[in-house]
C-alpha cells in the first residue's frame, strides 16, 4: 500500500462526530461492528482506485473477518469496558468519523452525555420486535438536552419480523410523535439488520418499500456542526498569552464560532474592551483569514489588557455577560450535589466559583416529569440557579455548545462533578449592582485602631470551641477591642431557624454565617465564629470571600472519644441511640482541615492557654497594638 495515497485520501475531509446508544441487546455493538467492516471495505476500494490512477502497484489488506470483530466488541461488553464512553474511528472517502459507543444504561447516564457532548449526530437502536421502549424516550431525551441537530432511528433486527413496512411505519409514526415534543429538529429513521447489513452501505433488496439513505450514505452526507458554525458570530477564547519576545504579544486559542479576518474591529469581554486584528499567526504562517476549529495567535494593533479566560468576539456582536443564570446539572460524581456548596465552574478558558442555589426541580428522564429536589445524585439532572463569583461572557447552550457549556469541579478533591448548560442570564444579574461606599473597611478599622479579620474555630461537637471563642471574645473585650462573637447555636434561633442537620442543610448554615460574617469585617470587627462547620469546601468557601489575610482558621482539635466523654449537652448519648440524625462524627462526617492557621490541642491546652495563644497571635499578626 502506498503510504502518499493514503494521504491524499485522509487530508481534506471533514470530520463527523457521532454516537450510539441504544437499550440491552438492540444490537448496538453489532451496528458498530458493521460500520467499521464495511467502511474498511469502502475505504480500501477508494485507496485501490487512487493507487490505479497513480500508475502505483500496491496489495490490498486482507479482508477484515466481522465475526471477528463483533467477537472483540462482545470481550469488551463481558469485561465491563463499556460502561465508560469508548471512541472508534474509521473513515470513507467523503470523510472521517469518531463514534462515541456509549452505554444504555441509566446508572450510565453521565457516559452517554459525556460521550454525546461533543457529538454532531446521534444513532439511536431499537429492536424492531421491542419498539419504542422507555430506555429510547431517555436517550432522546438526552440527546435533545445537549443540542445535538440530527438524530437517526435506526429500526434494527428488522429481519427478525420479516422486513414488515407496518412494523417499521408503527415504530416510526410513535417515535417522531415523542421527538416533536423535544423539538429535535432532524429525524432520519432507517429500517437496518446489523447483522446481516441490510441498508448500513448499500439499500437492501428485502425492504424495496423503503426509499430513504442508507446509514452510511446519511453519516457521509450530513451537514456537521463546524459548517454551521462559521457561519455563527465570532467566538475565541484566549488559551493563553503569547510573548516569545518583546516586540511580539500575542494572543491563542481555538476559535469556537465564526470567522476572523485581519483588521477585523473586535471586542475583549467580559470588560468589553476595543482592538483591531493586525496579523493572524499560524506555526505554517500568517493567515488573511481564519474560521471555526482553527487554532491561531492573533496581535492587536494596540496595546489592550487581554488574559486567559476572555472572550475575544467581534466588536458589534458580542456575547451576553452575567454572572446568574438559569442552567440545567447533570450531576456525575458519587457524593451529591449541595447547593450552596461553592465549586469551581470552568467554561471554555475560564474557571470561577460558582454555587446552584437554588434547585428548581430535578428531571425523571425516563418520563420528563418535574420532581421537586433539594439536592442531586449520580447520574440525576436538574434544573437550577447558578450564582458566579464574577461576570462571564456567554451564548445560550441551544446557540453554541462551546459558550454555553461547563463543567463544576470539586474545589477540594478536583473531581469533575458535574457538566451544565446555561439557557439564559436571569434579570436580577443585569440590574442588581455592587453601591460602591465612601466609607470602607479601612476607614472603618482605622477609626477603631485594628484589622478586621474572622476567627474561624472549627471542630467536632463538644471539642470547647464556643468556649475558647468566648474567652477570646473577653480578653480582646479587655484590650478595648471592637468584636462579635457568631455561636452556632445562637444563630440557628435566628438567621438559621429554617436549617435542619442534613448536608444540605448544613452547607447553607455555614454559607449565611459566612455572608454575615463578610458583613461584619467591612464593619471593621474582629469576628469569631464558633460552627462544627464540617466540611473542607465550605470553610474554603468562607476564606475565599475574604481577602488574603483576613480569614484565620483555628481548628479546636479535641479527639471524638474526648468529646463524647464531655457531651455537655448529651447530644452524643442521642446520637447512638438514633434519636438525633447526621450527627458530625457519628453518621456524618468531619472533615479535619489540612492547613489552619492555628491548631489547638485540648488534649494539652487548657481553655485559657487556648485564648492566651489565639490573642497573642492576633498582636503579633498586627490585628492591633496592644495598650
Amino acid at each position: 500500500m502506498s503510504a502518499d495515497a493514503e494521504i491524499r485520501l485522509r487530508l481534506g475531509k471533514s470530520l463527523l462526530r457521532f454516537n450510539t446508544c441504544g437499550s440491552v441487546d438492540d444490537g448496538k455493538s453489532t451496528l458498530i461492528g458493521r460500520l467499521l467492516y464495511e467502511s474498511k471495505a469502502l475505504y480500501d476500494d477508494q485507496l485501490a482506485a487512487l493507487e490505479a490512477d497513480s500508475k502505483r502497484v500496491g496489495t490490498r489488506p486482507g479482508e477484515l473477518d466481522f465475526a471477528l470483530l463483533l467477537d472483540g466488541l462482545s470481550a469488551e461488553r463481558e469485561q465491563g469496558i463499556t460502561i465508560d464512553v469508548a471512541y472508534r474511528f474509521f473513515s470513507t472517502a467523503r470523510r472521517n468519523f469518531i463514534v462515541a459507543d456509549t452505554p444504555g444504561h441509566e446508572q450510565y447516564t453521565r457516559n452517554m452525555v459525556t460521550g454525546a457532548s461533543t457529538a454532531d449526530l446521534s444513532v439511536i437502536l431499537v429492536d424492531a420486535r421491542k419498539g419504542v421502549l422507555t430506555q429510547t424516550r431517555r436517550h432522546t431525551f438526552l440527546v435533545s438536552l445537549l443540542g445535538i441537530r440530527h438524530v437517526v432511528l435506526a429500526v434494527n433486527k428488522m429481519d427478525l419480523v420479516d422486513h414488515s413496512q407496518a412494523v417499521f411505519t408503527q415504530i416510526e409514526e410513535e417515535y417522531r410523535k415523542f421527538a416533536a415534543e423535544l423539538g429535535l429538529p432532524t429525524i432520519t429513521c432507517i429500517p437496518v439488520s446489523a447483522v446481516n447489513g441490510d441498508n448500513i452501505l448499500q439499500p437492501s433488496p428485502a425492504t424495496p418499500w423503503y426509499r430513504g439513505p442508507t446509514l452510511m450514505a446519511l453519516l457521509d452526507n450530513v451537514e456537521v456542526d463546524q459548517t454551521r458554525l462559521v457561519e455563527q458570530p465570532l467566538r475565541l477564547p484566549v488559551q493563553w498569552v503569547n510573548r516569545p519576545s518583546a516586540d511580539f504579544r500575542g494572543f491563542a486559542g481555538t476559535i469556537v464560532a465564526g470567522r476572523l479576518r485581519k483588521g477585523d474591529a473586535i471586542r475583549v469581554q467580559p470588560a468589553g474592551r476595543l482592538g483591531r486584528v493586525a496579523r493572524i499567526v499560524t506555526y505554517d504562517g500568517d493567515l488573511e483569514e481564519a474560521v471555526a476549529g482553527q487554532s491561531i495567535s492573533i496581535t492587536l494593533d494596540d496595546e489592550i489588557d487581554i488574559s486567559r479566560g476572555d472572550l475575544i468576539v467581534a466588536a458589534n456582536q458580542p456575547a451576553e455577560v452575567a454572572d446568574q443564570f438559569d442552567a440545567t446539572v447533570v450531576w456525575m460524581n458519587e457524593s451529591p450535589l449541595l447547593p450552596g456548596r461553592s465549586y469551581l465552574l470552568k467554561i471554555g478558558t475560564k474557571t470561577v466559583t460558582a454555587t446552584v442555589s437554588p434547585l428548581k426541580y430535578k428531571i425523571n428522564v425516563n418520563n420528563l416529569q418535574h420532581l421537586a429536589a433539594a439536592t442531586l445524585e449520580l447520574n440525576e439532572i436538574g434544573v437550577g440557579t447558578l450564582q458566579l463569583d464574577r461576570d462571564i461572557p456567554f451564548d445560550p447552550y441551544r446557540v453554541n455548545r462551546d459558550t454555553g457549556g461547563f463543567i463544576l469541579i470539586d474545589r477540594t478533591s478536583n473531581d469533575t462533578v458535574a457538566a451544565g448548560m446555561l439557557h439564559f442570564a436571569l434579570r436580577r444579574a443585569q440590574n442588581v449592582h455592587w453601591q460602591a461606599l465612601d466609607v470602607n473597611r479601612a476607614a472603618r478599622s482605622a477609626i477603631k485602631g485594628q484589622r478586621a479579620c474572622v476567627l474561624w474555630y472549627t471542630g467536632l461537637s463538644g471539642a470547647g470551641k464556643s468556649t475558647i471563642a468566648n474567652l477570646v471574645d473577653k480578653k480582646l473585650h479587655s484590650l478595648k477591642r471592637h468584636t462579635y462573637l457568631l455561636d452556632g447555636d445562637n444563630v440557628r434561633h435566628g438567621l438559621n431557624k429554617d436549617l435542619g442537620f442534613t448536608d444540605a442543610d448544613r452547607v447553607e448554615n455555614i454559607r449565611r454565617i459566612a455572608e454575615v460574617a463578610k458583613l461584619m469585617l467591612d464593619a471593621g470587627l474582629i469576628v469569631s465564629t464558633a460552627f462544627i462547620s464540617p466540611f473542607r469546601a465550605e470553610r474554603q468557601m468562607a476564606r475565599g470571600l475574604l481577602a488574603k489575610g483576613e480569614f484565620i482558621e483555628i481548628f479546636v482539635d479535641t479527639p471524638l472519644g474526648i468529646a463524647e466523654g464531655r457531651d455537655p449537652k448529651g447530644l452524643y448519648k442521642k446520637a447512638r441511640r438514633g434519636d438525633l440524625k447526621n450527627f458530625t462524627g457519628i453518621d456524618s462526617p468531619y472533615e479535619a482541615p489540612e492547613n489552619p492557621e492555628l491548631r489547638i490541642d485540648t488534649t494539652r491546652t487548657s481553655p485559657e492557654e487556648a485564648a492566651e495563644i489565639i490573642v497573642t497571635y492576633l498582636q503579633e499578626r498586627g490585628s492591633f497594638d496592644p495598650d
